[in-house]
């Protein structure tokens, strides 16, 4: 069996010594060496030539933002942040998964000994996802979001009078790893008088917050971390907050969000289980799923209950995925009516939104 071969750049010895330790336990990988700061890495990745990188995201002479983009644009490769859990690591986190990091792991500020050890089998998985995804040069391109929002045409209903038909339509996305910049990419092509968007992204608490904010200051529509009890407006996504979930109600004719504590679902909190039975039962044929990148089958029953109750389908090929898990068990559960490149999605989205302008069903 090929091993995973792994280097771990952190400016704690203490920490890299603890995940050398972590990743040579396991069967599968092993620390072909570890570096204390972005300039020594340097040099190992070209001598070593790592399937992995660890990467700490606070480092002398240049922090891993710097390298990391410096690194996507001359060798991409795979990597997972080492990113502690502050509201600044978070904001830097997010910043790292726009420049091409597979995943990240929020390092623990204090007990960091004990704080690594019980993310353990976190680490190692994320590390495992990350060896088996192929880094496109093509596909690094960090201002690209930002370049689309900037320059695309404004988007025009095909129907502005059916506008007020959009407040019984039901926008529900669900996505883990490489989820965050698939997301980015279909709100910022949706208009500010778009029908309501609910998103479970598979994230910890500390964490959405700066991805709702990131995502708000890029799109036409407002994004925000979903809050218990409010209305879902038009215009409007809210994200499942980190560590709890997310799912839709009724009060009357409006949908609200449902912001719950409970038990793991397939192995996550927030679920796109979850999201998705909620807006199954409450939205039907009004609801439109979509289902990105992500490992693991997290949402994929669910979203065939979406599809028996009416809804409309997409989801994201494997061509465009980080990590095809998630959208393959939705297909393979005859979840999907459209199965397309990310960039594709929002444009789909929008004609059979206009198509259908005139002909809404009541709830």
């Amino acid at each position: 069996m090929k091993r995973i071969r792994v280097l771990v750049v952190d400016d704690s010895a203490l920490v890299r010594s603890l995940l050398s330790g972590i990743i040579n336990q396991q069967k599968d990988m092993e620390c072909i060496g570890s570096a204390n700061d972005p300039l020594v890495a340097r040099e190992m990745i070209r001598e070593l030539n790592p399937d992995v990188i660890t990467l700490d995201v606070e480092m002398p002479r240049m922090d891993g933002i710097d390298f990391l983009e410096r690194l996507m644009r001359l060798r991409p490769m795979p990597v997972v942040m080492i990113s502690t859990l502050t509201e600044r690591g978070a904001g830097v986190t997010i910043r790292a998964l726009e420049l091409g990091a597979v995943d990240f792991v929020a390092k623990p500020r204090l007990g960091v000994a004990n704080g690594l050890m019980e993310l353990s089998a976190q680490i190692v998985e994320k590390i495992r996802i990350a060896g088996s995804v192929v880094i496109k040069r093509a596909a690094v391109r960090p201002k690209m979001i930002d370049q689309s929002a900037e320059s695309s045409e404004p988007v025009l209903w095909l129907n502005p009078c059916a506008r007020r038909m959009y407040a019984k339509k039901l926008i529900c996305i669900g996505a883990s790893t490489g989820g965050t910049e698939a997301i980015k990419e279909i709100l910022v092509r949706l208009p500010s008088d778009s029908p309501g968007i609910v998103v479970t992204q598979h994230m910890p608490a500390g964490f959405t917050s700066s991805f709702a904010i990131r995502l708000n200051s890029l799109c036409q529509i407002t994004v925000k971390e979903a809050v218990n009890g409010e209305k879902i407006l038009l215009g409007h996504a809210y994200i499942a907050p980190g560590g709890m979930h997310l799912k839709v109600g009724r009060n009357g004719c409006n949908y609200i969000a449902e912001v719950v504590d409970g038990e793991l679902v397939n192995r996550h909190k927030p679920s796109v289980e979850v999201l998705f039975k909620s807006v199954a039962r409450v939205a039907g044929k009004n609801a439109f799923g979509i289902m990105l990148t992500g490992m693991g089958s997290d949402g994929a029953v669910a979203m065939r209950e979406m599809k028996d109750a009416g809804s409309y389908n997409f989801v994201q090929n494997e061509a465009s995925c980080v990590v095809f898990g998630m959208p393959r068990e939705a297909i393979l559960q005859g979840a999907a009516d459209e199965v397309l490149d990310i960039v594709e999605i929002a444009p789909a989205l929008l004609a059979r939104l206009g198509c259908a302008a005139d002909r809404f069903d009541d709830l």
